[in-house]
């Protein structure tokens, strides 16, 4: 695993590569305000801090959370407290998007199970439209 060293810059291209993101994705964020590259000239430069933002937005979205909530928590963290309150409402989000996605399995349950009675029920009125056609 790479170390990251705190000083260090990395291209828009590097960025993009390392995390599967298109330089129009970063840029995206960079105009939502979740990422702020330090600018040369056209040249941006991504610092570390950036980099662990953008890895902890690609989480959040994987996790199903929106872009608007990936923001709140980002800005909660501050180094005073060791990134404490930023923790404590992940862990809420989390909690909150852990009984959402069960609320969503158990949708997606019924719904595999009235449709496995409809291909039965389907398949029983092919049988006997089948069966009186032939007789």
């Amino acid at each position: 695993m790479e170390t990251i060293h705190k000083d260090r810059t990395y291209s828009i291209r590097q960025l993009s590569k390392e995390f599967d993101v298109t330089a129009r994705a970063l840029r995206f964020y960079e105009d939502k305000g979740l990422i702020s590259p330090e600018r040369k000239g056209q040249t941006r430069l991504y610092s570390a801090r950036d980099r662990a933002r953008l890895q902890l937005i690609l989480r959040g979205k994987r996790l199903g959370f929106s872009l608007i909530e990936i923001h709140e928590i980002l800005d909660l963290y501050t180094p005073k407290d060791h990134g404490t309150a930023q923790m404590r409402a992940t862990l809420a989000k989390y909690r909150g998007q852990i009984e959402t996605l069960k609320r969503q399995r158990e949708d997606i349950e019924a719904a595999i199970k009235d449709m496995a009675e409809g291909c039965v029920w389907l398949e029983d009125q092919i049988h006997q439209h089948e069966a009186e056609a032939s007789n």
